[in-house]
Order: structure tokens, then C-alpha cells, then sequence
């Protein structure tokens, strides 16, 4: 990995004592990464080069350098983060800078500090761009509408691919009908344990489906409109979903576009797809919630059983069990104006015939006020570790998120 990165001093200053502290200032950086920290001139060779891209304000009086780069286009509308030390008024340039910067809508950060912390946070920058990269020109598919009870989680096209750059492809639900193979593959039978569910077999041909639909489009994830197969096929979609989830395919149930729009960051981020679930009882008292649904990446959980799904009590679906400890919960709005983000603790799996098949209860103090008062839909994701910081800080790039 390596960074590129573009250098603004004064003609006021000793320019050859100005590059060597400039220097000797990213050696210092580089003795705490393995991120090749390379600089560039001019400008233009700076911004067409691949990979990370820093400014380092090296003096003060570099205020009007840089509004006239800026004018002229060359930074395009990527974040845009500076390097400061501590001599020739680097900081107070920068925060004029960054202060112009904000004034017209545009992101960035400085990064002033001692060459450890600077380090650690180019790392952090650098895997939050890649996430950015990653999400930029992915399709992903809708099979069939919606469900008809999602009447608040609707998703702004325009928005999610001028800001993201994500495309829906929207395909019919007789389309996922006429893919899936009369019987299941033996390698898709091979990937799951034992089951002697009647509709074990037709639930991966749901599977088959949903891969051979992944291919023709080149789709990055999926949802599907699930519980048309109750009547359709007389089956369900959790054991398939819960296989492309586990493939670094996300799949979402029930067509819920801003459900899977979340679990494409969680990929980005994280490289898991994350738990699709939605909260069955709240403890606000107690700061406790009990999370619930019936499917899950297999690759998620460290051991699983199979039931059936829980509304229609066919199909099959998993009983998994996560990993307790450190976990996130969030969730995208699909206007991309809001987004949620609480690191949590899963205090337990359980199992209650009154609730879809996963359940798990968690730790998450004052989550009731966002839940009772202002929530996003019902689905959100868990995914394990702490990772809210990470998550506000990639979409904190996006400019349709209300700061």
C-alpha cells in the first residue's frame, strides 16, 4: 500500500530548510507504518496517481496555493486530509484550509500530532477509502418488489450512486423461478451439514437460483422479496441467503434495499455481510434487547441447527449461535440522510419458539431512545467487534448524511 502525497509551502521561507524538515517529518511517520509514503510534484501528477492521496501543508501563507488548486478541479470531490507540524505556522494554514473547505460542503481532516499517532490514522484513512473504493460502481439486485410492510424503508437511487456510486438492478421474481434447478447441485449439498428437512433440497435450488441471477448480472449482493416463494415454490429463501451471505455475496431478506445497502458497508468495512435482524423485546430499564431472525452468514456463527422459518413454519431456516462478546449494531437510512452505529455486547444466544430461529441477546445502554423515538425501520445489522468509530467516520464522507 502506499500514499501519495502533495506539498504546499511560502516563497517567504528558506524552501531547501523547509524540504528537509518536510523530509525528515515523514521518515519519522514511516518508521510507525508499512504504507509507502511517497511525494509528488505538481499537482496534476499528484492527483492522476493511484492509490491514497495526502496534502501536507508545510508553512503558513499557502492559503491562496491552495484555493487556486482547488478552483481549478484537480482534488475532484474526494475527501481531503493534511499532514501539519508544528513549525512556520503549518497547523494555523491548515485550519484555514480545512475551515474553506467546510464552508463549501467538501470533507477532510487535519492530522497534526507526533509521527505515531499521524501514522496510525493514515492507516485508519487508508482502510476507510478502500472501503469507499470497494462500494463504488458494485450493482446489486432486487428480486421482486419490496415486501409490502416496508413502508419506511425505501431507498434514493439517484442519491445511493451519485454518493456511493452503487446500482440497482431490479429483476422479477419470475426470473429467480425459471433459474432454480429442479434438484440442488451435490457441491451445494456438500456445504451444510446433514438435513432431513423436506425442503432442504428445494430450499437450495432457491440457492442455485440466486447464484445463477448473481452471475448473469454481476451483482455484489442481493435482496429478495422471500416470502412470495411461501406461495410460489413452498419454500424460503433463509438457507440461501444465509449461503451467499457466508460467500461475501449480501443478501437480504424481504427486499429491503437499505438492509442490504448496510451490509454492503459492513462488507466494505469488514469483509462480513453481517446479521440481518430486527429487535422482538426491549429492556429499557435494563439496557438489554433481544434481537431475532432466521437467517444468518453460516460464517458468522460458531455452530448452527436448522428449523423452520418462523412465520409460515415451513422452509428451513438456521438456529445459529454467535460468538458472545464485543459487537456492532447498525443501520443505513435509505435516503442516505441518517445512519445509526452503537457498539454493543451479545450477552447470549436463546431460543424461544415465539421468535424467528437466531436470537441473541445483547448489551446496548440507551439504544430504547432511538428504538422508541426515532428509529430506522425495523432490520439493522450485527456484526462482531466494536466498530461503530469506524462506520461514522466512513460515512461522515458521504455529504448526504447529516452531520
Amino acid at each position: 500500500m502506499k500514499a501519495t502525497i502533495y506539498t504546499l509551502s511560502s516563497a517567504l521561507h528558506d524552501s531547501k530548510r523547509v524540504e528537509n524538515h518536510a523530509r525528515e517529518f515523514l521518515q519519522q511517520i514511516q518508521q510507525y507504518t508499512t504504507i509507502q509514503l511517497r511525494m509528488t510534484d505538481p499537482v496534476d501528477e499528484f492527483w492522476e496517481a493511484e492509490g491514497f492521496k495526502l496534502l501536507f501543508v508545510l508553512t503558513g501563507g499557502t492559503e491562496g496555493q491552495f484555493a487556486q488548486h482547488f478552483a481549478s478541479g484537480v482534488f475532484g470531490n474526494q475527501p481531503i486530509y493534511i499532514i501539519t507540524s508544528g513549525v512556520d505556522n503549518s497547523l494555523a494554514a491548515s485550519m484555514e484550509i480545512l475551515s474553506y473547505l467546510n464552508g463549501k460542503g467538501y470533507c477532510g481532516e487535519i492530522l497534526h500530532g507526533s509521527a505515531q499517532y499521524i501514522a496510525s490514522r493514515i492507516e485508519t484513512l487508508l482502510k476507510l477509502s478502500a472501503a469507499s473504493d470497494y462500494l463504488r460502481g458494485k450493482t446489486l439486485g432486487i428480486v421482486g418488489d419490496p415486501s409490502d410492510w416496508l413502508i419506511s424503508s425505501g431507498v434514493d437511487e439517484q442519491e445511493l450512486f451519485n454518493q456511493m456510486g452503487i446500482l440497482l438492478c431490479r429483476i422479477p421474481m419470475q426470473e429467480l423461478l425459471d433459474a432454480m434447478p429442479k434438484e440442488p447441485s451435490e457441491d451445494s449439498v456438500k456445504k451444510l451439514k446433514p438435513c432431513s428437512s423436506q425442503y432442504f433440497n428445494g430450499a437450495l435450488c432457491i440457492y442455485e437460483g440466486l447464484q445463477a441471477l448473481v452471475e448473469k448480472y454481476s451483482l455484489s449482493g442481493l435482496t429478495l422479496r422471500c416470502f412470495d416463494l411461501l406461495t410460489s415454490v413452498r419454500n424460503t429463501g433463509c438457507l440461501a441467503l444465509a449461503l451467499l451471505n457466508s460467500e461475501g455475496i449480501p443478501a437480504a431478506c424481504e427486499g429491503d434495499i437499505p438492509a442490504l445497502v448496510s451490509m454492503m458497508v459492513s462488507q466494505a468495512l469488514f469483509g462480513v455481510s453481517g446479521f440481518q435482524c430486527n429487535p422482538s423485546l426491549i429492556n429499557p430499564t435494563e439496557g438489554t434487547a433481544i434481537f431475532a431472525h432466521c437467517t444468518l452468514p453460516i460464517d458468522m456463527v460458531s455452530d448452527y441447527s436448522y428449523d423452520t422459518h418462523f412465520e409460515s413454519g415451513i422452509g428451513v431456516a438456521l438456529h445459529g449461535i454467535l460468538p458472545e462478546g464485543p459487537a456492532t449494531l447498525f443501520k443505513v437510512s435509505g435516503d442516505l440522510k441518517r445512519y445509526y452505529a452503537q457498539d454493543i455486547e451479545i450477552i447470549e444466544n436463546q431460543y424461544d419458539r415465539n421468535r424467528c430461529r437466531t436470537q441473541i441477546l445483547i448489551s446496548a445502554p440507551g439504544c430504547d431512545k432511538y428504538f422508541f423515538r426515532n428509529p430506522i425501520a425495523n432490520h439493522h445489522l450485527v456484526v462482531a467487534g466494536h466498530h461503530a468509530d469506524e462506520i461514522k467516520q466512513l460515512l461522515a464522507n458521504y455529504s448526504s448524511f447529516v452531520k
